[in-house]
């Protein structure tokens, strides 16, 4: 953990469909906050897009907002957090080149081949929804007959408020195809026909990356010249959001999937089970996510009827029934099974055992998630912090406890722009004292 400042520290929070400031003291105590609807992506099919622009005007009412709670001039530092895999290219002035592809578009699929073909396995950018992958079909479908360059959204967001291109961090190029553990684009990546050049300079996130330049000072409200750090993904801030700092701290998000991250000393990439790692400094946070989750559980149950149904849950007893819940067919984390179908038989004799069952399958399939990342080389799970709208659900957290068999943690905050304001205060330890490599 880093040191406590002085200050008042500002994170963002670019999503699909708001953008969340928060500010908070160098304690890491909440100072402030507000959130701005964006408009709703394009969708046409595999295609789902956005335009920069609007993340812009949403970053600038958001800022506004917070200037009517507290005074902007006291923010001594910032760092911004974006979807992964939602990519735009630019000029060499910052400006977008057409709209952005969005982390869930999916038109990418000759690209995707053709990384296959050329990538090593372990890499990140592995399959259409990649960020490079995506950067792939932008330059072969937009007319630019200047030089251009590849951003992330939280990049160009970044860009936007120093006026300098192009620059990213190590956790949003790791789709684009950049190597975390070299620190480096890796030279295969011009055999697809597109140059490292085209790439930002990446650096560790939390370190410095610019300062607000007076043009996005006086858009914003910003004071010119207040530092801007390297941010992350929106999944990673969302961990850090958590205060999970110790190798073999695990953070389960119950949303509508269910995602594991865990910091492990070592980093581990396994593309068969979709698990990769993401660098934060002498650490490695390593991530896997199966189909199950909220979307199976929507499928059977309205939010009433669980809420209805919960204080007749008998935490303590297993059901017997080994159900593994799937909204649909296949499975990725952890089993990797195309064609897996929900297990969901023998039938529960009433709806509140159904529920229990249900619940138990999940969290069976999150130990199983935990105990394949150890098996493949994760530290022993130590203890467990929960965000998403299952953590909600006090019976549901008992069950989990009694298949993980550890402490079940709390969160400092669930709030992804809660991490990215702790990145920017310091008060998260990404500093790297080992060489990479």
């Amino acid at each position: 953990m880093g040191a406590s400042l002085p200050g008042r520290y500002l994170g963002i929070d670019l999503g699909t469909s708001g953008c969340r400031g928060i500010i908070i003291n160098g304690e890491g105590h909440l100072y402030a906050s507000t959130t701005t609807a964006l408009p709703r992506s394009s969708v046409q099919g595999p295609r789902v897009e956005q335009r920069p622009q609007d993340w812009w005007q949403g970053l600038v009412i958001t800022l506004k907002q917070l200037g009517r709670q507290r005074p902007l001039n006291q923010i001594t530092a910032l760092a911004v957090n974006g979807t992964s895999g939602s990519v735009l290219l630019c000029n060499p002035q910052g400006e977008p080149l057409g709209p952005a592809l969005m982390y869930n578009d999916r038109r990418a699929i000759h690209e995707a081949e053709d990384i296959t073909r050329d990538a090593p396995q372990d890499c990140g950018a592995q399959g259409v929804s990649s960020g490079l992958a995506k950067a792939l079909w932008l330059a072969r479908h937009t007319d630019h007959t200047e030089n251009f360059y590849v951003l992330n959204q939280a990049d160009w967001i970044a860009g936007q408020l120093c006026g300098e291109w192009p620059m990213s961090d190590y956790n949003n190029s790791l789709k684009l195809g950049f190597d975390p553990v070299a620190l480096c684009w890796p030279p295969w990546i011009e055999t697809l026909g597109i140059s490292n050049q085209c790439f930002p300079e990446v650096k560790a996130p939390g370190s410095f990356m610019g300062r607000v330049s007076h043009a996005a000072a006086k858009a914003t409200g910003l004071t010119p010249g207040t530092a801007i750090m390297a941010g992350t993904t929106d999944s990673v801030a969302a961990f850090l959001a958590t205060g999970a700092h110790a190798c073999g701290h695990g953070v389960t998000a119950l949303g509508t999937t269910l995602a594991l991250k865990l910091l492990s000393d070592q980093p581990l990439f396994a593309p068969r089970y979709g698990i990769y790692s993401h660098r934060l400094g002498d650490q490695w946070l390593v991530g896997g996510a199966s189909n199950s989750g909220g979307a199976a559980l929507d499928q059977h149950f309205s939010i009433k009827e669980i809420e209805s149904l919960t204080p007749d849950l008998r935490a303590n007893k297993d059901t017997g029934l080994n159900y593994y819940p799937l909204p649909g067919t296949g499975e990725r984390f952890p089993l990797s099974d195309p064609q897996l179908t929900p297990r969901m038989d023998p039938p529960a004799p009433d709806r509140t055992i159904f529920l229990q069952a249900m619940l138990e399958g999940i969290a069976r399939i999150e130990a199983q998630g935990y105990a394949l990342m150890h098996e493949l080389g994760t530290p022993d799970l130590k203890g467990v912090y929960t965000t998403g709208g299952g953590s909600r659900n006090p019976v549901w957290m008992q069950i989990r406890q009694r298949l993980l068999d550890v402490p079940m943690l709390t969160p400092l905050s669930t709030e992804a722009a809660y991490g990215t304001a702790r990145l920017a205060a310091g008060l998260v330890n990404t500093k790297q004292t080992t060489p990479s490599g």
